[in-house]
């Protein structure tokens, strides 16, 4: 109607962890936003669930990281650890493939948090809207202990 009333949309947390302001991301790409804008989790789980309702666009070659197109428009990166493609694809199990719809909670990926950390590499997970531009007040919750699927960790509102 006018748009007074439009609800804040949310995005639940992909993995379990604590939620970290991206400026404190050790990859300047994400600490400068220059892929997008949200939250990084530092991860305590290893299965990444889908943040929100939508369509799992595309899930990286090497399963390090996949992206979402939800209905409203709003593009969302989820970006498993720092240089974790170094690793091409090993420590990460692909469960479903890109091309179907899924809901907030459905599992997309199994990390080995052993063997990832084992690299030297860390676990640290951006999520991101990368289509900024569709969005407005975005709204990170940073110091928080999440769990994946359920608790929300990005707030916005779609323009």
């Amino acid at each position: 109607m006018f748009g007074f009333f439009k609800k804040d949309l949310k995005l639940v947390a992909p993995v379990s962890g604590k939620t970290i302001d991206l400026s404190q991301v050790p990859d300047e790409v994400f600490a400068q936003k220059m892929a997008g804008d949200g939250v990084a989790i530092d991860t305590t789980g290893d299965i990444i669930v889908a943040p929100a309702d939508g369509e799992l666009s595309l899930v990286f070659k090497t399963n390090h990281a996949f992206a979402m197109t939800l209905e409203n428009g709003v593009e969302l990166l989820v970006h498993i650890g720092i240089d974790t493609v170094s690793l091409e694809g090993e420590g990460f199990e692909r469960l479903i493939e890109p091309g179907v719809q899924v809901k907030a909670g459905t599992p997309i990926i199994k990390i080995n948090r052993d063997f990832i950390i084992s690299k030297g590499l860390s676990l640290i997970t951006p999520v991101l809207i990368t289509n900024v531009d569709s969005v407005k007040e975005i709204s990170s919750k940073i110091g928080l202990t999440v769990k994946e699927g359920s608790d929300v960790i990005i707030t916005y509102k779609a323009k």
